[in-house]
């Protein structure tokens, strides 16, 4: 089920003959609706580090023929990409960020902490970090250091000298168990283990990374008057992206007590939503992993 699929359609506008991109495109739910939208020969470019995700996509996908073009690669390479099919400018761009329930779904990929399997984590199985090396051969201190900043975990120190007094751990079920340890059960509350699951996730697939470099690209490869949407499910994501529209957004960056600007900035983009968009009860009741999307947009500005 994709999240916020409405919103997203009203965001990018799809139409007759405009060229978009999904960066994470996943198993293609937005993408099929774009392309729907963009009959008769509106194109999508689909990018996905996953491979299994995209072979799904290719066959959600198959009935639109040459309009869809799927590359397994980055999002970080969204603006190579495009300008390997000559695109120079596209009219939207989508990031759908975090976890897709394929991922989720397929236990023995290591990313969920109900079913036991190796520690893994990887949206691309070439990459070569592991969820199994952070867990098992990173120093405490950088682990404790992880957990607290990408997993937003109040006990990130316990957790990692648990982990460390443990080690070697080797499964998704073994880690759980050590944390939930560490941190407590408490009655109602998320599993002790999502934060951690989360962190460790995060540094092996370098999600900041790719983000922090995807966004300017995306800003970039904009025909004026295109949109970027970008759906977040984590505070840190959510806030690089409101910092880099509100930056691309102003006019002037010189101090305030400064008289006269001279810094000949100038906005590129207007902020479509100044809060940012999240599910309406009804999205979150059929889809619970929807609850924490935000969505952030942008249009791009002519000269």
């Amino acid at each position: 089920m994709p999240v916020l699929l409405q919103e997203v359609l009203a965001a990018l506008r799809p139409h007759a003959g405009g060229r978009y991109v999904d960066a994470t495109v996943g198993l293609g739910g937005h993408a099929r609706e774009v392309l729907a939208a963009s009959v008769p020969d509106g194109e999508l470019l689909g990018i996905d580090l996953d491979p299994y995700a995209l072979q799904i996509a290719r066959v959600r996908l198959e009935s639109f023929g040459g309009r869809a073009h799927l590359v397994h690669g980055a999002s970080s390479a969204l603006q190579a990409e495009a300008r390997e099919l000559g695109w120079k400018q596209v009219d939207g761009i989508l990031m759908d960020l975090g976890l897709s329930s394929l991922q989720l779904d397929l236990g023995e990929r290591g990313f969920s902490f109900q079913v036991e399997a190796p520690l893994d984590m990887r949206f691309d199985p070439q990459a070569a970090l592991t969820a199994a090396e952070i867990v098992n051969v990173w120093p405490e201190q950088e682990l404790a250091d992880l957990i607290r900043e990408f997993g937003e975990e109040p006990h990130s120190w316990r957790v990692a000298r648990e982990i460390v007094k443990a080690r070697p751990v080797e499964t998704t079920t073994r880690l759980a168990a050590v944390v939930a340890a560490a941190v407590g059960r408490q009655p109602g509350r998320i599993h002790p283990a999502t934060r951690t699951f989360q962190a460790v996730r995060m540094a092996v697939n370098g999600e900041l990374d790719l983000l922090a470099s995807a966004l300017p690209q995306a800003l970039e490869l904009l025909a004026v008057g295109g949109r970027l949407a970008v759906i977040s499910f984590h505070s840190l994501e959510d806030r690089l992206v409101k910092d880099t529209f509100r930056q691309a957004a102003l006019d002037c960056v010189c101090p305030p007590a400064q008289p006269v600007c001279n810094c000949d900035k100038r906005a590129t983009v207007r902020l479509v939503t100044r809060r940012p968009i999240v599910p309406a009860d009804a999205e979150v009741a059929a889809n619970k992993r929807s609850r924490s999307a935000k969505m952030r947009v942008v249009e791009k500005l002519g000269d």
